[in-house]
Protein backbone atom coordinates (compact mmCIF):
# COMPACT_ATOMS: atom_id res chain seq x y z
CA UNK A 1 0.00 0.00 0.00
CA UNK A 2 1.24 3.24 -0.74
CA UNK A 3 0.96 6.39 1.22
CA UNK A 4 -0.69 8.95 -1.98
CA UNK A 5 -3.59 6.01 -2.39
CA UNK A 6 -7.36 7.42 -1.71
CA UNK A 7 -7.69 7.23 2.33
CA UNK A 8 -10.86 5.10 3.09
CA UNK A 9 -12.57 5.38 5.97
CA UNK A 10 -13.13 2.68 8.52
CA UNK A 11 -16.70 1.61 10.49
CA UNK A 12 -17.28 3.77 12.90
CA UNK A 13 -17.45 0.96 16.01
CA UNK A 14 -14.15 0.08 14.62
CA UNK A 15 -12.69 3.60 14.97
CA UNK A 16 -14.84 4.06 18.76
CA UNK A 17 -12.35 0.82 19.80
CA UNK A 18 -8.98 2.77 18.60
CA UNK A 19 -10.44 5.26 20.78
CA UNK A 20 -10.76 3.26 24.08
CA UNK A 21 -8.10 1.71 23.08
CA UNK A 22 -5.92 4.94 23.28
CA UNK A 23 -7.61 6.31 26.26
CA UNK A 24 -6.37 3.52 28.04
CA UNK A 25 -3.05 3.35 26.80
CA UNK A 26 -3.69 -0.97 25.84
CA UNK A 27 -0.98 -2.15 24.06
CA UNK A 28 -2.62 -3.49 21.01
CA UNK A 29 -1.48 -6.49 18.49
CA UNK A 30 -2.03 -4.71 14.88
CA UNK A 31 -2.35 -7.10 11.84
CA UNK A 32 -1.82 -4.58 8.84
CA UNK A 33 -3.43 -5.30 5.24
CA UNK A 34 -0.04 -5.97 3.66
CA UNK A 35 1.09 -8.68 6.28
CA UNK A 36 2.59 -6.73 8.45
CA UNK A 37 2.39 -7.83 12.54
CA UNK A 38 3.12 -4.42 14.90
CA UNK A 39 2.87 -4.04 18.51
CA UNK A 40 2.67 -1.40 20.67
CA UNK A 41 0.35 1.03 23.17
CA UNK A 42 -1.82 3.14 21.71
CA UNK A 43 -1.41 6.93 22.36
CA UNK A 44 -3.82 9.10 20.30
CA UNK A 45 -5.76 9.23 16.79
CA UNK A 46 -4.53 12.26 14.38
CA UNK A 47 -6.45 13.29 11.21
CA UNK A 48 -3.67 14.72 8.50
CA UNK A 49 -5.11 16.22 5.43
CA UNK A 50 -8.26 13.97 5.88
CA UNK A 51 -6.41 11.03 6.93
CA UNK A 52 -6.81 9.10 9.99
CA UNK A 53 -3.71 7.20 12.05
CA UNK A 54 -3.32 5.32 15.08
CA UNK A 55 -0.37 6.44 16.78
CA UNK A 56 1.58 3.74 18.78
CA UNK A 57 4.54 3.71 21.29
CA UNK A 58 6.42 0.70 20.66
CA UNK A 59 10.39 1.39 23.13
CA UNK A 60 9.83 4.68 23.33
CA UNK A 61 9.18 5.70 19.58
CA UNK A 62 5.83 6.76 18.10
CA UNK A 63 4.74 5.54 14.81
CA UNK A 64 1.85 6.59 13.09
CA UNK A 65 -0.35 4.54 11.05
CA UNK A 66 -2.83 4.66 9.04
CA UNK A 67 -6.40 3.41 10.31
CA UNK A 68 -7.22 2.02 6.82
CA UNK A 69 -3.63 0.28 6.86
CA UNK A 70 -5.28 -2.07 9.64
CA UNK A 71 -6.37 -5.37 8.95
CA UNK A 72 -7.01 -6.41 12.36
CA UNK A 73 -6.15 -5.71 16.41
CA UNK A 74 -6.04 -7.27 19.38
CA UNK A 75 -6.39 -7.04 22.93
CA UNK A 76 -7.72 -9.11 26.00
CA UNK A 77 -10.82 -6.95 27.41
CA UNK A 78 -11.86 -6.62 23.55
CA UNK A 79 -10.76 -9.90 21.59
CA UNK A 80 -9.92 -9.11 18.01
CA UNK A 81 -11.44 -6.87 16.17
CA UNK A 82 -11.40 -7.18 12.05
CA UNK A 83 -11.48 -3.53 10.46
CA UNK A 84 -13.81 -2.57 8.16
CA UNK A 85 -14.63 0.32 5.74
CA UNK A 86 -17.28 2.23 6.77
Amino acid sequence: MTMNEEYQPINCDDYDNLELACTRHWVLNLTLRNGETVTGAAREMLSRKRVEYLVIEQAGVSQDIRLDHIASFTHPELGTVVVSAE
